[in-house]
Parts: C-alpha cells; sequence; structure tokens
C-alpha cells in the first residue's frame, strides 16, 4: 500500500516536471519573440531620430534661406521684377519651412510613441524573464523532490527485498 502511495507520488511529481519545462520553453520562446521586438522598436527609434536630426537640419537651412531672402528683397525694395521674384521664392521657403516644421513634429510624436512602446516591451521582457526564473527554480525544486522520493523508494524497496 506504501509502495503504491510513493509510485502515485513519484507520477504526480514527473506530471509536474513535465509541466513545468513546458513552460519554461514557453517562456523562453515568448522572451525572445519580445527580445525581437524590442530590438525592431529600437532601430525605429534610431532611424525617427536620425530622421528628426535632418530634418531640423532643413528647418534651419530654410530659415537661414528665409532671412537672406528676405534682407535681399529690403535691400532691392526698387527693383519691381526682382522684388516679385524674391516674393515668390520667400513664399516657397516659407511653405518649405511649414512642410519640415509639419514633418520635424510628425517624427517627434513617432519618436514618442516608439520610446513608450519600448519601454512598454523591456517591461513586458522582465516580468517574463521573472516569471521564467520562478519555473526554473520550481523545476529544479520538484527535481530534487523527485530524486528525493526515488531514493526513499529505493530505500524501501531494498527493505522489502531483504524481509
Amino acid at each position: 500500500m506504501a509502495l503504491e502511495g510513493i509510485k502515485a507520488k513519484m507520477q504526480q511529481l514527473r506530471v509536474e516536471a513535465d509541466s513545468s519545462s513546458e513552460k519554461v520553453e514557453q517562456l523562453t520562446a515568448k522572451v525572445k519573440t519580445l527580445e525581437q521586438e524590442n530590438l525592431a522598436k529600437e532601430q525605429e527609434i534610431t532611424s525617427l531620430t536620425h530622421k528628426n536630426q535632418t530634418l531640423e537640419a532643413d528647418v534651419e537651412k530654410l530659415v537661414s534661406g528665409h532671412s537672406d531672402l528676405k534682407k535681399q528683397l529690403d535691400d532691392t525694395g526698387h527693383h519691381g521684377s526682382q522684388n516679385e521674384a524674391l516674393q515668390r521664392k520667400l513664399q516657397i521657403l516659407e511653405e518649405e519651412a511649414e512642410e519640415a516644421d509639419k514633418n520635424m513634429r510628425e517624427t517627434n510624436d513617432k519618436f514618442r510613441q516608439a520610446d513608450v512602446k519600448a519601454g512598454h516591451y523591456e517591461r513586458k521582457v522582465q516580468a517574463l524573464e521573472n516569471a521564467r526564473d520562478q519555473w526554473e527554480q520550481k523545476y529544479e525544486e520538484m527535481s530534487k523532490k523527485y530524486a528525493q522520493v526515488k531514493k526513499e523508494l529505493e530505500d524501501f524497496q531494498l527493505e522489502i527485498g531483504n524481509m
């Protein structure tokens, strides 16, 4: 009767150990997936940062060109046709500056969103790694219990064999 109880307990420990092992494998795969997603988000952040810097440089060039044209416009106010040409250039530069500013704001918004997502995925990865560590610890404990119960069974079988 005690032998059957020990065998049942060993079988239960085997099932729990197998279940824990499967859970660890699932969590490890999920961590890898999240790490890949996190890497992709970090690359997107880097790309958006570069695009943002480029747009800021373009805005500076446009503002500088705008200032130069405005100064030329003021200096050559008495030349009618030249004045009209400069006015058109000024209008175009102002439109380009507005477009560049709009693009920069959109890029900044995307950058912030990507940064928030990256932070979220980092927290998610950390939580999954903690869960995986707990399952691994539980698996080790179950393995030790299994080994202990197995030893007790062997000792019990030896005692029964010696009777």
